[in-house]
C-alpha cells in the first residue's frame, strides 16, 4: 500500500494588506525510506487576483503548473521557513504527546504558531483561518519561563500554558523563546535556561551592540527582567504596526537556506557558502551592492567573535515594500574555542574553505563587490571597533567571569593569519 498523501492549504497576507487569502496547496508523500516528494500548486483564483505575489520568485514562481520538490522532505523552502524551529517542535511534541519520530513535517506546519516568520499560515480548509490569537505580553514572561523549564526537565507543558499562551515560534534555534507584544512592537523573547553557566541573554545582547558599533545592520534588542534573570527581547523586523488599520503588517521572509537552495543539516552543506549567498543576492536583492558588502561585514564579524553557529537559517532576506533585502543581523553569539590555530565558520568563507582568517576572508572579495584593498580596509575598521569589546560588555552588565570566558572567542590569533598554514 502506498503511503498516504498529506496536504494543506497555504494562506498569505499580501503586501500592503491585512487580509489573509488562500494562495496555494501543498501535498507531500513519502516515496522511500526517508525520501519525500512534495507538489505545490498556486490556486487559480489567486493567480487571477490583481495583486498576486510569488512566495519565492525563483523557486515558487507564479505559474498554474504544479511545482515539485524533494529537498527538505518535500516542503518548499519558503514554506519550511515558516514552520516551527527546534524549540517550537518540542512544544508541539509536548502538545500532541507524541515523540518526534511520529510527527510529520506537514503536522509541524499545521500545528505551528500563528506568528511564524514571514506572511504565511497553513490550514486544512480553503477558507483562511480566523484572527490570530493575542500575543503574549511582558508580564507573562515569568510564567512562560517556568513552563520552558518544565519542558526542559520532563518534556511536558502545563495544560493551562498550552491553553492560554502560545509558547512556540518558528524563529530559529533551540533555545526557548516566545513572541511578545509591547508598545505596538512584536519582540522575540529568548528566555533564560536553568542550565546556563553564564547569562547568555546579556552576552548575546552585548554582542549585538558590539556588532552595531562595528557598523553592521542589527535588529533592535533590549533586556527584560524575569525574576533574578533576564529575557533577551529582539524586535521582529517581519512585523510592522499600522496605526490606521490598528493591525500588524506581515512582511515576507525567507532564510538563506532557501535562497541557496540548500539542504538542512550538516550532511547537506555543500551549498552553505557566503560567496554563493553573495551571488544569490545579485538576483534576489533590490540593492545587491549594499547587501553583498553588508554580508561581507557580517562574515568578518562572525569570524572575529567566533560565532560558528552562523548556519543558513541564521541569515535571512526580508520582503520590503521595494523588494527583497538582506534582513538585519540576529543570532550572533561568541563561542569559546580552545584552538588558536584555526577557527571554522558554519558556511564556506572563501577559497580556503570555512577558515575564519584574514587570508580566506579576502580571497573572494570581488564576489562581495569589494576590491581586495577595500576588503582589507573593512576588516581593519571592524577590528578597531571590536577591540573595545571588554568595556562595552562590562557596560552592558556582562559579568567579569563571563568576559574572561569569552577571551577565548573574541579576536582569536587565528583570525589575523594573512596566509594559510601550509604557506607559512
Amino acid at each position: 500500500m502506498a503511503p498516504p498523501v498529506e496536504s494543506c492549504f497555504v494562506y498569505i497576507q499580501l503586501p500592503g494588506t491585512f487580509e489573509w487569502v488562500p494562495c496555494a496547496r501543498l501535498a507531500v508523500q513519502e516515496v522511500g525510506a526517508g525520501a519525500f516528494a512534495g507538489t505545490f500548486v498556486y490556486g487559480k483564483s489567486y493567480l487571477q487576483r490583481h495583486n498576486p505575489v510569488a512566495l519565492d520568485e525563483f523557486n515558487l514562481r507564479l505559474t498554474d503548473q504544479p511545482l515539485r520538490f524533494t529537498k527538505l522532505k518535500g516542503i518548499p523552502g519558503a514554506l519550511r521557513d515558516a514552520s516551527p524551529d527546534s524549540w517550537g517542535r518540542r512544544v508541539i511534541q509536548a502538545k500532541l504527546h507524541r515523540p518526534e519520530a511520529d510527527i510529520s513535517e506537514m503536522t509541524y506546519l499545521l500545528q505551528g504558531p500563528d506568528d511564524g516568520i514571514g506572511n504565511l499560515r497553513f490550514g486544512l480548509a480553503p477558507t483562511p483561518p480566523g484572527p490570530a490569537r493575542p500575543f503574549n505580553r511582558t508580564h507573562q514572561l515569568q510564567a512562560l519561563t517556568d513552563a520552558a523549564h518544565r519542558l526542559e526537565e520532563d518534556g511536558r507543558l502545563p495544560q493551562d500554558v498550552l491553553d492560554a499562551l502560545d509558547p512556540g515560534t518558528s524563529m530559529g534555534g533551540a533555545r526557548p523563546k516566545v513572541s511578545i507584544e509591547d508598545d505596538h512592537k512584536i519582540w522575540l523573547a529568548k528566555l533564560p535556561e536553568e542550565r546556563d553557566a553564564h547569562n547568555m541573554q546579556r552576552i548575546e545582547y552585548a554582542t549585538l551592540e558590539l556588532a552595531r558599533a562595528a557598523g553592521l545592520r542589527v535588529c533592535d534588542a533590549r533586556l527584560e527582567k524575569v525574576g533574578r534573570a533576564q529575557a533577551l527581547l529582539l524586535r521582529r523586523f517581519d512585523r510592522e504596526w499600522n496605526p490606521d488599520a490598528k493591525a500588524y503588517a506581515r512582511h515576507g521572509m525567507v532564510s538563506a537556506l532557501t535562497v541557496l537552495g540548500a539542504e538542512d543539516g550538516y550532511t547537506g552543506r555543500e551549498r552553505w557558502s557566503y560567496p554563493l549567498l553573495a551571488d544569490e543576492l545579485r538576483r534576489w536583492s533590490v540593492k545587491p551592492d549594499d547587501d553583498r558588502k553588508e554580508l561581507f561585514r557580517r562574515m568578518v564579524f562572525n569570524a572575529i567573535v567566533t560565532n560558528n553557529d552562523d548556519h543558513p537559517r541564521n541569515h535571512a532576506l526580508l520582503r520590503t515594500n521595494g523588494g527583497w533585502r538582506l534582513s538585519p543581523a540576529y543570532d550572533i553569539v561568541p563561542t569559546p574555542v580552545i584552538s588558536q590555530e584555526k577557527r571554522d565558520l558554519a558556511l564556506t568563507v572563501g577559497k580556503f574553505g570555512r577558515a575564519g582568517s584574514v587570508y580566506n576572508l579576502v580571497s573572494e572579495s570581488k564576489t562581495f563587490g569589494l576590491a581586495q584593498e577595500d576588503a582589507v580596509g573593512e576588516i581593519h575598521r571592524i577590528v578597531d571597533a571590536v577591540k573595545n569589546w571588554k568595556p562595552l560588555f562590562a557596560k552592558h552588565g556582562v559579568e567579569q567571569r563571563s568576559i574572561e570566558m569569552l577571551e577565548q572567542a573574541i579576536l582569536p590569533t587565528s583570525f589575523f593569519r594573512t596566509a594559510p598554514p601550509d604557506a607559512v
